[in-house]
């Protein structure tokens, strides 16, 4: 007796079923791949001179040179794997490559989920400012009565990042940029973005050095400063890799006896007493330093801290998003004919373009017209900018609802065609289009991690600085960054199915 068609649909839905699992199962329990090339993660858009691209589109930079030296010293080809430097660690549990090699500072949070090899390198803070700036010393940055808060500049999750927060924290405002790097951070502090920027000294001595007409108005003030005791940089591997970490020291130590690491960094003039110190540093590494992990009360309540910005982002950039999409509505659907093409262009550009872009672009762009916009009122307004062009389409959708003979029986009694508009097809729009409204409205909420990118320090911001440095809590981290941005989204989200009940009723 033949299978019958129902049945065979559900065999096949079965075995497709069942053919996904396996592949999610062995997707996610594969094993870590192993090559002959010695894959080094590391971040060329941090800046110089650590990794510099050569004419061959490989990596330079003293970071480069040592690399190459020490995957032959291993007998392995090197292969440079360009990742983003905040998600290094991630990438290396994942497998993706087999060492962190980028100017990772050691700190004992890192060493709890990951090894390091001995130090290769002694690194040190400066301060920049501008040549008219009052800022003349570290002390500067601490309280001064009666003075605004400073707006200093860092690099997201770098060691300077750690340090001013930890340190200066109540007193200035730590703008923390995450796609942007030294140069693009340095340049906003010759132009008067920012009040100051904390950099590695290497990175800040060489662009000082290499472009001193760009970065004219820039200059390092007081001594250079280690923000730990331990500041080092590290190459970093899997904990697992106990082999591949101690083949490294051995090269390393070699390095350092065979003159070879003083000679690549006197080529990029960063040789100096701290560095000779290294090969003696190298002897009883790792450290015994431990630093008190603070709580999951303490993450708890910081993360909260950053979710009443999320929420603030999205309570004034929604507003301004319906306004601006129910005046496009309008403006498209009831304006002159001139007025309906620039508003059908503005949507559909704005619809076909990413929000990172819009962000980048009022962020980033604007300043170069003129028009400065902090971080947080730069991301309000790109939020509004965007969801304004998807109210636009929700609300003109609300109008064409709306029967014709409404405006007609307006006119006829004898409203005025803005009077009819405003007073009867308007608020009948608006009811019907209050369920997807909502749901827009619980989109933005997450939409507001996008703004982190211009260094809003909002909940996904906080949790990703969080994660970064406290790799061992990456999943305790996670699900209170879920659970907050849950329990800022399900109350939405009852409310809208209420309201869709309610439209059904009327209706129905």
């Amino acid at each position: 007796m033949p299978t019958p068609p129902s049945r065979r649909r559900w065999y096949l839905l079965a075995l497709l079923a069942i053919l996904l699992a396996g592949g999610g199962v062995y997707f996610l329990t594969r094993p870590v791949v192993v090559t002959d090339e010695l894959r080094w993660g590391g971040d060329d858009t941090g800046g110089q001179p650590y990794l510099i691209e050569t004419p061959d589109g490989e990596p330079g930079g003293f970071e480069g040179e040592i690399a190459t030296y020490l995957a032959a010293k291993l007998g392995r080809p090197p292969k440079f794997v360009r990742k983003t430097w905040s998600q290094l660690p991630q990438d290396l549990g994942r497998g993706d490559v087999d060492v962190i090699f980028n100017g990772y500072e050691w700190f004992p949070q890192r060493e709890e989920v990951m090894s390091s090899t001995i130090p290769y390198f002694a690194y040190r803070l400066s301060l920049l400012v501008r040549h008219d700036s009052p800022i003349r010393d570290w002390g500067d940055l601490g309280h001064k009565e009666g003075r605004k808060k400073l707006l200093v500049g860092v690099l997201k999750d770098s060691a300077a990042h750690r340090y001013l927060e930890e340190r200066y924290g109540d007193t200035i405002t730590v703008q923390a940029y995450d796609e942007e790097g030294v140069t693009t951070v340095m340049k906003w502090v010759g132009e008067k973005t920012l009040d100051a920027t904390v950099q590695d000294t290497p990175a800040a001595k060489w662009y000082l050095k290499t472009e001193p007409v760009v970065y004219r108005d820039l200059r390092i003030i007081g001594e250079s400063i280690a923000p730990t005791k331990n500041n080092y940089f590290v190459i970093f591997v899997r904990k697992s890799d106990d082999v591949l970490r101690e083949q490294l020291n051995d090269a390393l130590r070699e390095c350092m006896r065979d003159g070879t690491m003083k000679r690549i960094l006197e080529k990029y003039d960063l040789w100096d007493v701290d560095q000779a110190g290294l090969l003696e540093v190298g002897k009883t590494w790792p450290p015994e330093e431990t630093r008190q992990r603070p709580p999951l009360s303490w993450f708890a309540r910081r993360l909260v801290r950053a979710s009443m910005t999320t929420i603030t982002l999205a309570a004034i950039s929604f507003p301004l998003a319906m306004a601006l999409g129910l005046a496009l509505a309008i403006g498209r659907q009831y304006g002159p004919r001139w007025l309906t093409w620039p508003i059908g262009a503005y949507v559909e550009v704005i619809r076909g373009t990413p929000l990172l872009l819009q962000l980048s672009v009022i962020y980033y762009f604007l300043p170069l017209v003129g028009v400065r916009l902090d971080a947080f009122s730069a991301g309000v307004l790109g939020l509004a900018v965007n969801y304004a062009a998807y109210e636009a389409e929700i609300y003109r959708a609300g109008l064409l609802s709306v029967p014709r003979g409404q405006m007609e029986a307006a006119l006829s009694l004898g409203m005025s065609h803005p009077t009819a508009l405003w007073r009867i097809l308007v608020p009948q729009a608006v009811r019907t289009v209050i369920p997807p409204v909502t749901n827009d409205f619980i989109a933005l909420f997450k939409d507001t991690s996008i703004c982190s990118v211009i260094a809003v320090t909002e909940l996904t911001a906080r949790y990703r600085s969080f994660a970064t440095n406290n790799p061992a809590l990456i999943l305790e981290l996670g699900l209170m960054t879920a659970c907050l941005y849950l329990a800022m989204s399900y109350p939405l989200s009852l409310l809208s199915r209420r309201l869709e009940r309610a439209q059904q009723r009327v209706q129905g």
